[in-house]
């Protein structure tokens, strides 16, 4: 473990608050209750309020974080739909994950997002959370105890002397936190997670106006939503390399599936298939499915076309419905944010039920694909102008 002396010379956000700040000044009153809606903090003088999410509870800000410390992107996301993806420091596999969402940033006029070279935090060390000196860690703190080089005081100490922590991981697929926190933990779906998250930075109406493009949205799904007797049988895989093929189940709980479940898909896998199981090409071709979601090709450097070629160009995978009907499709992120979420809700409605919303253009490389403004689920315009912050309330 790094010294406990370490950092200390770095005033915290607290101390910082409390000598004088601009901050402070700048009159910020409303607090937040546990579900999400907004009230005075106290007598309304000191700017403090509190926003509440398991596992942390109850959470006190002394003003606006400005800096971002995350660790998985479905956090990121929500900072970046605030019009604070900007102000990330830290973050997974931050190339990566940067060039991803930089596929669907060209669509959002105005709207631009930076996370390369970014601290890649998925094992994060104590010592560089006191450089980064971070305003707010949207982090789930029980999920950083899980990790083998952090304990509970360390954990306490980062949130005490450099900023509160505030996120929650395992309602990606409702996993079981470490047993310290079993008591403590509650599972969010993503707008619910999402919600508290704007809480955070005081951009309840932001929030509010994303919610209602979301709400519009399942609802267009919903209304021609074919019957389960018409829904083709799919699976998720990541299939990169055909050796080494994973498979995610269709059905989870959590926010993994976020841009699947509410499109009421009929899974091709057995309940045998995990959160993530490893299979081989004769397992997808005894599943037998008409559609299949390559996971991260989407990504600048995953080749849907070599994964649909290889796949035609296997045995057993040529015999696949999915390849001889070229339904094998490109996906994005499970771990997303808000404004991935809507265009993944559009992307799978499509590939899924293309007579219902619409043919998926065929998708080799390059940004997510231009669609015709007539067969657009969602108002690309109105999402940039809350990103941007520039909307009617």
């Amino acid at each position: 473990m790094v010294d406990d002396s370490i950092g200390r010379g770095i005033p915290t956000r607290r101390e910082f608050i409390q000598g004088g700040s601009g901050l402070v000044a700048g009159g910020m009153l409303a607090g937040c209750t546990s579900t999400g809606g907004s009230q005075e903090s106290g007598d309304g003088t000191d700017g403090s309020y509190t926003v509440s999410m398991a596992p942390m509870g109850e959470t006190e800000f002394d003003a606006v974080p400005e800096s971002i410390f995350t660790r998985l992107t479905h956090l990121a996301g929500m900072a970046f739909a605030l019009g604070r993806g900007n102000d990330v420091n830290a973050m997974h596999a931050p190339d990566y994950y940067d060039q991803l969402w930089n596929q669907y940033t060209p669509h959002l006029d105005g709207v631009s997002l930076d996370w390369s070279g970014l601290y890649s935090s998925w094992d994060p060390d104590k010592e560089k959370l006191y450089d980064l000196n971070s305003d707010v860690h949207l982090a789930d703190p029980a999920s950083v105890f899980a990790l083998q080089s952090w304990n509970m005081e360390d954990i306490e100490e980062i949130g005490s002397d450099v900023g509160p922590w505030f996120g929650n991981q395992f309602s990606d697929s409702h996993g079981t936190p470490p047993e310290e926190w079993v008591d403590d933990y509650e599972y969010y779906g993503l707008w619910e997670m999402f919600e508290r998250v704007a809480a955070v930075f005081q951009e309840e109406a932001r929030y509010e106006a994303l919610a209602g493009i979301h709400d519009d949205l399942l609802n267009t799904l919903e209304s021609v939503l074919p019957p389960e007797s018409e829904r083709p049988t799919a699976v998720l895989i990541g299939a990169s390399d055909l050796d080494s093929i994973y498979a995610y189940p269709l059905d989870d709980p959590g926010f993994l599936t976020a841009h699947v479940s509410p499109l009421e898909p009929v899974s091709a896998f057995s309940d045998e298939v995990g959160s993530t199981t490893q299979i081989g090409m004769e397992a997808l071709l005894e599943a037998n499915p008409d559609v299949i979601f390559a996971l991260g090709g989407m990504h600048p450097q995953t080749s849907i076309g070599a994964i649909r070629s290889g796949l035609a160009d296997d045995a057993a995978g040529s015999q696949l419905p999915a390849v001889q009907n070229d339904r094998v499709y490109a996906q994005g992120a499970r771990y997303q944010g808000p404004i991935l979420n809507l265009f993944q809700l559009e992307m799978t409605a499509k590939q899924l039920y293309p007579d219902a919303f619409g043919e998926w253009p065929t998708y080799t490389e390059g940004p997510y694909p231009e669609i015709p403004e007539e067969e657009q689920l969602f108002d690309r315009d109105r999402v940039a102008a809350v990103i941007r912050g520039e909307f009617d309330q």
